[in-house]
């Protein structure tokens, strides 16, 4: 008899999800919601059923707390044939939908290939094969996600044109260098998990990214801003010390920014650095345009300013993203330039970014050396940044009495 080499589970036997969103999360089974038994990789008794830690406890909130419907998609390597009989894969797949059940975790769909990697049939992750009804339109892929823990889920999110999840399987790993390493995944990962809380804060706070264009008669300047980044950056401004700055703000700040400004530096360079600073702080404040959970606030202490030394340097930085703008300002600098940057433009600079991302921003900073005063001023207001936009998925209120921001 042959063998199906795809199964779906008949939902009738557990309580369906409700179908009130577009948005799914495609999540692996083996390694990434239980634990994968090596060498066998074969979870054909009870005895061998366990749960990843946090796992049941960050699935029931995403349920409760989120609008997305959950399918299950996994390769049983030739199950139903005699390396791996189906009445031992049944009764512990089984007990584990019933323990997600009780906790109110429930599943769209389960798709099980059952074919062997050499096969190479499209209904074995990364193909899907078996997911094609989620290619009606109907969904969000989009905004969806696979959650795995080998590279090949991190590709069947690529070929669906969702998102992807990666679940750190260290011990996996070690076994088989490559299948699991995040740093050689040919497909993007959008995160790299190393417990399933930080699956759920990623999913409950979503990462605040835009774009942003500003073009004027004088300069035309395009962002991309993702203020849940790692420090990744790619400025283009033509000052080449400006873009030195603005790397600092995107490393120490935790941002991803890609800034290119074209503008009028045959006259000189005050609309270059001004505009890049509204437009910079109009990204903020588009980014920001939800500011339930965030900090709101960014000192170095919640009683006290930033401090950031830097040599003989000492910068202080404070930062309110309340909704108004205000700048103290008590920076003195004896030399015209700073390489290709004007020293009078640091004060115009932070003034304009106070401007358009309305927020209060307190810059001090003391030194004999110019160059370090100002680069440790962009690095403390990097960190108060950084400090500022944090949220807490387990406080989601905005950050104010008066009920707005």
């Amino acid at each position: 008899m042959k063998v199906s080499q795809t199964y779906v589970t008949p939902t009738s036997n557990f309580k369906l999800q409700t179908l009130n969103s577009k948005k799914l999360l495609f999540i692996d089974r083996d390694g990434c919601l239980i634990e994968e038994p090596l060498p066998s990789r074969q979870i054909d008794s009870y005895d061998k059923l366990r749960f990843l830690p946090g796992a049941l406890y960050a699935l029931a909130r995403l349920v409760r707390e989120t609008d997305y419907t959950l399918v299950m998609v996994t390769n049983q390597d030739g199950m139903g044939t005699p390396a791996f009989p189906e009445d031992t894969f049944w009764p512990a797949h089984n007990l584990m939908m019933h323990t997600l059940e009780s906790v109110g975790v429930t599943f769209k769909n389960v798709h099980i290939d059952r074919s062997y990697a050499h096969e190479n049939l499209p209904t074995r992750k990364p193909g899907i094969g078996m997911l094609t009804e989620y290619l009606s339109g109907d969904y969000d892929l989009a905004n969806s996600y696979v959650i795995g823990d080998r590279l090949t889920d991190a590709q069947l999110a690529q070929n669906l044109g969702a998102r992807a999840i990666l679940v750190l399987n260290a011990e996996a790993e070690k076994l088989e260098p490559g299948m699991y390493d995040p740093a050689k995944s040919a497909a993007p990962i959008e995160k790299v998990a190393h417990s399933w809380y930080e699956v759920y804060e990623h999913l409950r706070l979503p990462q605040r990214r835009v774009h942003h264009r500003r073009k004027t008669k004088e300069t035309d300047i395009e962002i991309t801003l993702n203020l849940d980044g790692t420090g990744k950056y790619d400025i283009k401004t033509g000052l080449a010390f400006f873009d030195h700055m603005l790397e600092q703000l995107a490393r120490h700040g935790g941002l991803d920014l890609d800034l290119v400004t074209r503008g009028d530096l045959h006259i000189d360079e005050h609309h270059t650095i001004e505009d890049t600073a509204l437009a910079l702080g109009e990204a903020f404040s588009l980014a920001l345009a939800d500011k339930r959970g965030m900090a709101r606030y960014g000192s170095y202490n919640p009683s006290a300013e930033f401090l950031l030394p830097m040599d003989d340097a000492l910068a202080r930085a404070a930062i309110d993203f309340g909704g108004r703008n205000w700048l103290i300002w008590e920076a003195e600098f004896e030399r015209e330039k700073i390489g290709d940057m004007p020293t009078e433009m640091f004060f115009h600079f932070f003034k304009s970014f106070t401007d358009t991302a309305r927020c209060n921003l307190n810059l001090r900073v003391e030194g004999k050396n110019e160059h370090h005063k100002i680069e440790s001023l962009f690095k403390a207001f990097a960190r108060a940044i950084n400090m500022a936009v944090k949220r807490d998925p387990e406080n989601l209120e905005l950050p104010s009495t008066k009920g707005i921001l």
